[in-house]
């Protein structure tokens, strides 16, 4: 059968896309290390990302904290009774937030949040042309716009993630505390005794990926952004759709791709 011209083209058009976006992409991951040769930008990206989602990420840390030990805490009197929230509830409240609420909480705050950002920052540039004024002067977008950006990304998530991880751990406590006098030094025995360090290591370091496709999505959106005000408005938009989407499917291959290494 075949496909109507308006059809094929649309298709064409979506294939060249796809094949730019791979494209950046690649260019992108071999500027990355010229971010370090600009430690000053570095910092202030970094700076912008820690410090613009430490507010909800300290509204989120103490929600799943307490959320979760609402949850366990009512499930494990039911089935085993008072003497096995005391031993199960830090231990169930230690693995859900430390190997995956966590980091894909921090994903997805940091799509939200910096990936709007990086769309409407880089967008108004383009806009602006300010873009094309780096151009003429002979210097690299991806070097000087995109590169410390992508990688303030990359090492702003594992520090939100393990900042989440306390908050929740230290608010799951707080709330056992007040309702049963849980000694802290039992509580903290009990997340160390579930905790393994070849777990935790690879469920923080996996939002190292989270961030490099965030900043990917968002410097992508933002410099491929068309049609003035309203164009910087939908590369914010697009930009933390499709993060959390990539988000969200690469933390499920991530997850099973530890489970089969380990």
């Amino acid at each position: 059968m075949t496909l109507p011209d308006s059809s094929r083209w649309l298709g064409l058009y979506r294939l060249e896309q796809l094949g730019q976006a791979a494209w950046f992409a690649f260019q992108a991951t071999l500027a990355l290390p010229a971010a370090l040769l600009r430690p000053r930008a570095l910092v202030v990206q970094l700076y912008q990302v820690l410090v613009g989602g430490l507010p909800l990420a300290l509204t989120a840390g103490v929600a799943i904290g307490v959320v979760v030990w609402l949850h366990l805490r009512d499930a494990l009197r039911t089935v085993a009774g008072m003497e096995a929230v005391h031993q199960y509830l830090p231990q169930g409240l230690a693995l859900a937030v430390v190997l995956e609420l966590a980091p894909l909480t921090a994903g997805l705050l940091v799509a939200g949040r910096s990936g709007a950002s990086l769309g409407a920052e880089l967008g108004s540039m383009r806009l602006t042309e300010q873009v094309d004024a780096l151009e003429v002067l002979g210097l690299s977008p991806l070097r000087e716009l995109v590169a410390p950006r992508l990688l303030a990304c990359m090492l702003a998530l594992p520090i939100l993630t393990l900042f989440i991880s306390y908050l929740a751990l230290i608010s799951g406590y707080a709330a056992e505390a007040v309702t049963s006098a849980e000694l802290y030094q039992r509580y903290v025995n009990e997340w160390v005794r579930v905790l393994r360090l070849r777990d935790v290591i690879p469920a923080t370091l996996k939002t190292m990926v989270f961030g490099y496709l965030i900043g990917l999505v968002g410097c992508w959106k933002g410099l491929t952004a068309q049609g003035g005000t309203e164009g910087v408005g939908n590369a914010a938009t697009g930009s933390v759709v499709v993060s959390i989407f990539f988000v969200l499917v690469a933390d499920v291959v991530l997850v099973k791709l530890i489970q089969l290494i380990g």
